[in-house]
C-alpha cells in the first residue's frame, strides 16, 4: 500500500496528530445525501433508506444527511430526526453517519447538535454562521458552544461562497488544538491554502468539491464528502483505492471518465437539484420532488445528465 489509512473513529481511537499515515476519521468516500420527499412534498423515510443502502452498497463508507444538498435548511427537526434515525437504522453498521447541525443562530445549531446526538449519528459537520457573519472570535464561540453541548466528534465545513465568512487560519490553528475536531470538509476552490492547512493542523482534510477530488486526494487529504458520488459510488471507490495504493495515473483517468458527469450534476451550481434528478431517473428515489426555493432543473439540463449517465452505464 502506498498510503496506510486508518479508519477508526467510532472506536475513539484516532489520533490526528501522528502523521506517518493518513487518517479518515469519517471514512473515505462519503456522500452529502439529499433529502428525499414524496409527491406531496413529505419526508419520504422509505425512499431515504433506500437510498442510504444503494449508496453503501456502491462502495460508500460514510454518508451526511441534513446537510445542504439534503435541503436541510427548508426540513424541520422531527424531520431531520426522523431522516437520521432511518439511516442510521439502515447502515450505521456499514457506515459513519455524519449529521449537519448549520445555522446562523447557535442556539438552533445547538438544537440540532443535540438531537442528531440523541438519534445516533456518529459525528457532525458543523458549517460557518452564514449571513449575519461573525467575526473569527464569534466563529470560535459558535463552534465552542457546540462541542460543550455534546461529545461527538466534528468535521468543521468551510464554504465561504455560499456562508460569506471562511474559517481563518487563526480559527483553524484555535479549533484544531480541541481533540474533537477531526476534519474539515473544504469546499473553498483553493487547494494550495488547503494543502498547506491539512499539514499545518493535522486535521483530516475531505475535498468537498468534486471537482478537485483528485487534487486534493493526490495531496493527501483522507476523502472525499461529494455530491456526484450519489451516482459515481464505484469510480470514486476505485480512484480513492487507487491513489491509496499509489496508482495516481489510473485515478487521473478515472476523473477524466467522470469530468461530464460532474459537470452534469455540479456545472449550473445546483448540485442537490441534479443529484435528486440522478438518483431519481435510476429509480431509487421514488419522486424528485423539491422544496422551495429550489425549482426542478430545465429539461434540456435533464436530458445531458441522462446522456452523460448513460455513457457511464450509470442507467
Amino acid at each position: 500500500m502506498f498510503r496506510t489509512v486508518t479508519d477508526n473513529a467510532k472506536s475513539g481511537s484516532y489520533d490526528k496528530h501522528m502523521s506517518s499515515e493518513v487518517f479518515s476519521p469519517i471514512g473515505q468516500v462519503s456522500v452529502a445525501m439529499v433529502t428525499p420527499f414524496k409527491a406531496d412534498g413529505s419526508l419520504d423515510v422509505d425512499s431515504a433508506v433506500k437510498l442510504a443502502r444503494h449508496l453503501v452498497d456502491s462502495g460508500v463508507d460514510s454518508i451526511l444527511v441534513s446537510g445542504t444538498t439534503g435541503e436541510a435548511p427548508t426540513t424541520y427537526q422531527p424531520e431531520k430526526d426522523d431522516l437520521t434515525r432511518a439511516v442510521v437504522e439502515a447502515v450505521g453498521n456499514d457506515a459513519y453517519v455524519l449529521a449537519g447541525a448549520g445555522s446562523n443562530d447557535t442556539a438552533h445549531a445547538i438544537r440540532m447538535a443535540v438531537s442528531a446526538q440523541e438519534c445516533g449519528a456518529d459525528g457532525l459537520l458543523v458549517v460557518s454562521p452564514y449571513y449575519n457573519r461573525p467575526s473569527q472570535k464569534g466563529l470560535q464561540a459558535h463552534v465552542d458552544a457546540i462541542l460543550e453541548a455534546t461529545t461527538l466528534p466534528v468535521t468543521l465545513y468551510d464554504i465561504p461562497g455560499r456562508t460569506g465568512l471562511a474559517f481563518s487560519d487563526e480559527t483553524l490553528d484555535y479549533l484544531a488544538q480541541n481533540e474533537r475536531i477531526v476534519a474539515v470538509k473544504d469546499a473553498t476552490g483553493n487547494p494550495a491554502q488547503a494543502l498547506e492547512r491539512m499539514d499545518r493542523t493535522g486535521l483530516a482534510y475531505y475535498s468537498g468539491d468534486d471537482a478537485l477530488n483528485y487534487i486534493l486526494l493526490s495531496g493527501g487529504a483522507s476523502g472525499i464528502i461529494s455530491v456526484v458520488g450519489h451516482v459515481a459510488g464505484p469510480y470514486f471507490r476505485k480512484m480513492v483505492d487507487a491513489i491509496n495504493d499509489g496508482r495516481f495515473e489510473e485515478a487521473r483517468d478515472i476523473h477524466r471518465q467522470l469530468r461530464p458527469l460532474i459537470d452534469a450534476i455540479m456545472g449550473g451550481g445546483q448540485g442537490a437539484v441534479m443529484a435528486k434528478a440522478a438518483v431519481y431517473l435510476q429509480g431509487i428515489i421514488a419522486s424528485d420532488r423539491l422544496r422551495l426555493p429550489l425549482v426542478p432543473a430545465d429539461p434540456q439540463d435533464i436530458d445531458r445528465l441522462r446522456k452523460v449517465m448513460e455513457d457511464l452505464e450509470l442507467l
